[in-house]
């Protein structure tokens, strides 16, 4: 399994990305910093997330930096990226695995310390914890939690936690004080002027408080 660092985390997404494409937004936020870069895509088909998939997988490849698939088993597999990221009503995080094998790297969306509890480290790697905010980035999310309610689902959790949903700049001090080992982040990168720099500001952040 390629070796992952949570702390800067970029969701893509097609319509905030519009300024700058998908493949160049992540280009620049990884050269700023970031550390993961997901592709969500939630209209487009599964041949579109495979060619999607590896175009990024090729505009990253001499960069540490960590390509996960959203939700698409099929296309995570097809296209040779690094990860699958489902939620919970996905496809069971069993059958995953079992799909992907034991080389590629599993995220699975938690919102409850209850879920998080559930989670079993034999098959996943990481999870994701949130929203903390309400996002329009996704609008059919659960009940944000606050960072008090982030914290005590991180504290449930058996494997590392990525904090998600409406994070911004701002935000940094309070997600790392909540014992998240990373933050994941849509608007805050993509759609601004400058994704390089916007990721640049935030991974200083973030190693200032780590």
């Amino acid at each position: 399994m390629k070796p992952f660092d949570l702390s800067l985390y970029l969701v893509l997404d097609p319509d905030l990305c519009q300024r700058h494409d998908m493949l160049e937004t992540a280009r620049q936020a990884v050269a700023g910093g970031a550390t993961m870069v997901q592709l969500r895509h939630k209209l487009a088909s599964t041949d579109e997330r495979i060619a999607l998939g590896r175009a990024l997988m090729e505009s990253l490849r001499d960069t540490p930096a960590v390509v996960i698939m959203n939700d698409d088993v099929t296309a995570a597999i097809e296209s040779g990226v690094d990860g699958l990221h489902i939620g919970q009503g996905d496809i069971s995080p069993s059958l995953a695995r079992a799909r992907i094998g034991a080389e590629m790297i599993l995220g699975l969306s938690v919102n409850t310390e209850g879920a998080a509890r559930l989670v079993d480290p034999a098959v996943i790697d990481y999870v994701g914890v949130g929203p903390v905010f309400a996002t329009p980035t996704k609008p059919d999310h659960e009940k944000p939690l606050g960072f008090d309610g982030l914290a005590k689902v991180i504290a449930a959790s058996p494997v590392p936690a990525v904090a998600i949903g409406g994070l911004k700049h701002e935000h940094v001090q309070r997600v790392f004080a909540a014992d998240a080992d990373g933050m994941a982040v849509v608007s805050a990168i993509c759609g601004t002027p400058d994704p390089r720099l916007a990721a640049h500001e935030l991974s200083e952040r973030i190693r200032a408080v780590r």
